[in-house]
């Protein structure tokens, strides 16, 4: 489960920002991604609602999935499938446990050692730095998205840092007035497109560390650093 590292987290706060003008692209792209780094550098807690849309090369027919994600500062995450099949992702810095009830089975490895069509986890623990770890880019001669706003275009500057060699893009669509990000596509070298859209945002609700604490049965069977490297 390959990934990379750098922006979603951050917070509603009171910050008001002016209406966009007329200028140049690379300008507003520039400002948008200001706004964003400030709202998830603000945020100390988050949770969301996520679908998974992931286009398999070669495949008619697209994988979906669903869930909820958590993220807690510094370095908390917890990524929940719920449909069509549990699974329960717990991220401590770099640490990664993976727990299938179906299995009755826990993985655990490095965070770095994901593929990224699994979920974008690095991405979202590295929240508030797109600018530090992305080339920031307009999307195919300034598509925008909803409210107007440019979809972001993210190049990795270090894929060994930041994640998966094989993502050579990330697609990013902000909310207007919020500056969350609003949907995430990641784009393969295999043609492979996996695009997650979250909702019922809430930030800064105070989550409990209990949260991202894993309590699997007893029986349990615990397999140590197996999640292959890509």
């Amino acid at each position: 489960m390959k990934i990379i590292l750098a922006g979603f987290l951050m917070a509603v706060s009171l910050i008001s920002f002016p209406a966009w003008g007329k200028e140049n692209l690379d300008q507003q792209v520039h400002e948008l991604v200001a706004r964003v780094d400030a709202r998830y550098a603000a945020t100390k807690d988050f949770r969301a609602e996520f679908t998974q849309e992931t286009r398999i090369e070669g495949f008619e027919t697209p994988l979906q999935s669903s869930g909820r994600v958590f993220i807690k500062k510094p370095g908390r995450l917890r990524w929940d499938y719920l449909e069509p099949s549990v699974e329960h992702i717990y991220v401590h810095n770099d640490r990664l446990e993976m727990y299938v009830p179906q299995h009755n089975q826990i993985l655990k490895g490095n965070l770095t050692m994901m593929v990224a069509t699994k979920a974008p986890l690095a991405l979202l623990q590295g929240a508030g730095k797109l600018a530090e770890h992305f080339e920031v880019h307009p999307t195919d001669n300034g598509r925008t998205g909803e409210g107007g706003l440019p979809l972001l275009t993210l190049i990795p500057k270090n894929h060994g840092q930041l994640g998966s060699s094989s993502v050579t893009r990330i697609i990013s669509e902000i909310q207007p007035g919020t500056y969350f990000i609003r949907s995430l596509a990641l784009h393969e070298v295999s043609g492979n497109i996996s695009t997650f859209r979250f909702t019922n945002v809430k930030a800064n609700t105070g989550i409990d560390d209990t949260v991202f604490t894993l309590n699997p049965p007893e029986d349990v069977v615990i397999v140590e650093d197996v999640l292959p490297q890509g």
